[in-house]
């Protein structure tokens, strides 16, 4: 556990009193840390201090509830931890970039704890608020990162074989539940003090999985980064995601969603998912972090850094493909577009390894499933245009037996990355014109998979799951600023890495 050590205690002090400074009250929501054994959320207006409590009889996923409040001062800044809160869409819209006291922190003190588990951990992290426009990055009019429920909720859609038919029912479930769940549907092997996934913090969440439909023969992933659940539910119910809608239909969606861990970051989040560990258990705790034992930066998401991101995950770390592959010694697993690749027979990220590339694309134009109007003028909606064409056509290959003249069986659990909903909500904000686009163009691409599933006629044998790393907030565009130049302006000392990691009396 990192926990702030007496030297840079005097650092802290100022640093918070500057960070929970009423100047810089719109862009800094609250700030978190761990020391003498607990931890504390501090924002302007209030503190609570908590303490893990160990269960008599710990279980896989037990520790979410194990949390005690041991003090508050003034407002409880994590007191709502409702996953409903914002959901669906109307109240979302109705309430864009909501004060603190508006807003909810779902598993809050769990997601909060989870991420000092890790000795790389910052001595403090910052949470920004709801509406802050980051200038650094452009102004971004989506944003994620924050512990607040709309940029940590994802979409969650399972169906097909072996799943309960519920349609959209108004729960939710944390990332870390859905390596568990799926490998109890496909009937993996399990311990029953450990669970399905050596170290996992998920659980099972038993009543998705219809026991009387037998189990899937296979399983299919697909992964929306950076979507709002809110968006892609409306439209799906809209008819502008016919794919999604079918799904829904096919199984249960989650309204309140998967509410992503601490940072509500992409990689840290993509692993959380397939490993079925909290960041601070699987070791990918940011998009960049300071490993003070080495004195090295480490940058896990960026284009240089994916194909080896998982270099930096905690040593021998249990992911689902591994756990099929335990239970299913012949079984094929596929990663496509996924950096989290651990244990996958094939993976897009192998060829990177092993100095081949992929054939990608040299241009959007012309690229079946992409909207011509952004495509041309956005760079960013132009890569992702390229990258989800080429993990379609990997996916559609691999699912048709055949893939760059090598042959393929039918995955046992095929896992599949899209990045342009990230890109779009990112640059428009969940609720423009290019984020429907953008789920619009994955959702026809989706429909490919589908289809190459039909075609290799194991649709009726195959269960299929949809998600996000995190969500996706609108910002707003007056929320500018950062807390950077105040820290240096009150001469303290610190490295901050991805926007919300301190490091105190580092340079």
């Amino acid at each position: 556990m990192h926990q702030l050590t007496p030297e840079r205690e005097a650092a802290a002090d100022r640093a918070l009193a500057v960070l929970t400074g009423r100047e810089l009250e719109p862009v800094v929501d609250m700030v978190v840390w761990a020391h003498d054994g607990g931890y504390e959320a501090r924002s302007h207006d209030g503190s609570v201090r908590f303490e893990r409590r160990e269960p008599d009889s710990p279980g896989p996923g037990d520790a979410v509830s194990a949390y005690e409040v041991v003090a508050t001062t003034g407002s409880n800044p994590l007191a709502d931890q409702r996953t409903d809160r914002l959901a669906p869409l109307a109240a979302e819209l109705a309430e864009l970039h909501p004060h603190r006291s508006a807003n909810a922190y779902p598993f809050a003190y769990d997601h909060i704890a989870q991420l000092f588990d890790h000795p790389a951990a910052p001595d403090l992290c910052v949470i920004h608020s709801a509406g802050h426009n980051w200038e650094d990055q452009g102004g971004h009019r989506g944003e994620h990162g924050s512990l607040g429920v709309v940029q940590a909720r994802a979409p969650f859609v399972l169906a097909g074989a072996g799943v309960a038919q519920r349609g959209l029912v108004p729960r939710a479930l944390r990332v870390v539940d859905i390596a568990p769940t799926l490998a109890a549907l496909l009937g993996c092997r399990h311990d029953e003090a450990a669970g399905f996934l050596e170290g996992q913090d998920g659980v099972v969440v038993p009543d998705l999985i219809d026991e009387g439909a037998g189990r899937p023969e296979h399983v299919i992933g697909f992964l929306f980064d950076g979507t709002n659940a809110n968006v892609l539910y409306a439209m799906a119910a809209a008819g502008e995601a016919p794919n999604v809608a079918r799904l829904i239909g096919m199984g249960t969606a989650f309204e309140h969603g998967a509410i992503a861990a601490l940072p509500t970051i992409t990689l840290a989040n993509h692993t959380s998912i397939l490993t079925g560990r909290l960041p601070g258990h699987h070791g990918i705790l940011n998009n960049a972090w300071y490993d003070r034992a080495t004195g090295v930066q480490v940058i896990t998401n960026s284009s240089a850094t994916w194909a080896t991101a998982m270099d930096h995950a905690t040593a021998g770390l249990d992911s689902l493909h591994r756990a099929v592959h335990r239970s299913f010694p012949d079984a094929f697993t596929a990663s496509v577009n996924e950096p989290c690749d651990i244990g996958a027979d094939y993976s897009t990220f192998d060829f990177f390894r092993r100095g081949e590339i992929p054939p990608i694309p040299q241009s959007p134009e012309g690229l079946p499933h992409s909207t011509e109007r952004f495509v041309r003028p956005s760079k960013d909606y132009s890569w992702g245009t390229v990258v989800d064409h080429m993990g379609v056509e990997q996916a559609v290959g691999i699912l048709s037996g055949r893939y760059r003249d090598v042959t393929y069986p039918i995955p046992k659990f095929l896992w599949v990355n899209f990045t342009l909903t990230d890109s779009a909500m990112h640059e428009g904000g969940p609720h423009s014109e290019v984020a429907a686009a953008s789920i619009r163009d994955s959702d026809a691409r989706l429909g490919e998979v589908l289809t190459a599933v039909e075609r290799a006629g194991s649709f009726d044998r195959t269960a299929f799951v949809l998600v996000a790393d995190h969500g996706m907030e609108e910002t707003d565009p007056a929320v500018r600023g950062d807390w950077g130049p105040a820290l240096r302006d009150a001469g303290i000392a610190f490295r901050d890495e991805a926007y919300s990691f301190l490091y105190l009396d580092e340079a």
